[in-house]
């Protein structure tokens, strides 16, 4: 029986070994306010008294576009499409609770309806009356969670690559904000078990390899990129969040909820998604009353990054052919005229 024991505390101590080796520390929240958090970011305060990180550009007057990132990633992602689209609309980017510099939520919910609260909340702290809304995977989840709830406020509806589509449409391993199939990151969140480890080793290759398995134009994983999807993962009480939030069993979207919202919506996917099969694409674009879709060869889970000039003037045109304003025809001039570079 001695060598069971023996046996035992031989795997303690190599487990807290590994441990101690392998462990990766929070990242320091000044350096990375300082290194991320340079204008135009804001720390709004909403409502309920948190703080938020965003970025609001364009003109006040112009049409209003929300962009939502997805799980374990932040606002830097919407970048391409952000300076394209500035000049002529009014763009808002946040990073969601549990992401990014706005850190985890103090009352530690990461349900989806939480998510959703969240873009009423800003929405009021920025005094939006009606907008578009976007969201890449979890954000796309989010962004219809949204229409559903509150299909008035909103002008149009951005699904690029978005989760809540229905597990026939997922790998089986797959979460409800994102797939895990194609991601080591989150493939090992939903492990029990090995799950905890993941709030302090986090290694800058796990990262690396997670980011590559998402994409298909690998020229977007950049030693710059991969620094700000581990630094801002290590963001103090970002890891934990992280847990909670794949912890919670899978939410999947009704057809028939989904079919009530009567909101102008492009669905965007690339073809060679690895985390949510192109086949979900279909089940939006089908369930949707008012859907049109573009997709993309050759491209992975974050078009907006992976081929930025083709989806951001599929956006463009989608969005000239909304009732946003009075000077819907003028912003489409300017677009065009940008991407043929007259302009």
């Amino acid at each position: 029986m001695k060598w069971v024991w023996r046996g035992f505390a031989l795997l303690v101590v190599t487990i807290a070994g590994t441990f101690l080796i392998f462990r990766v520390p929070d990242s320091d929240p000044e350096a990375m306010r300082a290194k991320y958090g340079d204008p135009p970011s804001q720390f709004v305060q909403l409502g309920d008294g948190r703080s938020v990180h965003l970025r609001d550009e364009g003109p006040r007057d112009a049409p209003v576009i929300v962009l939502l990132h997805g799980s374990n990633a932040d606002l830097h992602t919407w970048q391409p499409w952000a300076e394209d689209l500035r000049g002529d609309y009014r763009v808002i980017r946040y990073d969601q609770r549990g992401h990014g510099l706005t850190g985890p939520a103090p009352d530690g919910d990461y349900r989806r309806e939480a998510f959703v609260a969240d873009v009423e909340r800003v929405a009021e702290a920025l005094g939006l009356e009606r907008f578009v809304l976007g969201g890449n995977s979890m954000g796309g989840a989010v962004a219809m969670g949204y229409a559903i709830a509150h299909p008035e406020r909103l002008g149009g509806l951005v699904l690029v690559d978005a989760s809540g589509v229905p597990m026939a449409h997922r790998s089986e391993d797959s979460g409800d904000d994102e797939g895990g199939g194609g991601n080591l990151l989150f493939t090992l969140a939903r492990l029990p078990g090995i799950n905890a480890l993941v709030a302090s080793v986090t290694p800058r290759a796990m990262i690396e390899q997670s980011l590559s398995q998402s994409v298909s134009n690998q020229a977007v994983v950049t030693p710059e990129a991969v620094d700000r999807y581990w630094e801002l993962l290590r963001y103090p009480g970002n890891r934990t969040a992280t847990l909670d939030r794949f912890a919670i069993p899978r939410e999947e979207y009704a057809r028939a909820d989904v079919a009530r919202v009567a909101v102008p919506t492009l669905v965007m996917w690339g073809e060679e998604d690895a985390l949510i099969p192109f086949s979900a694409a279909g089940w939006y674009a089908d369930a949707l009353p008012a859907a049109e879709l573009v997709h993309y060869p050759g491209i992975g889970h974050l078009p907006m990054e992976e081929a930025p000039e083709r989806s951001v003037a599929d956006l463009r045109a989608f969005l000239a052919r909304l009732p946003l304003g009075g000077t819907a025809q003028t912003v489409a001039a300017g677009g065009a005229a940008r991407l043929s570079g007259t302009c």
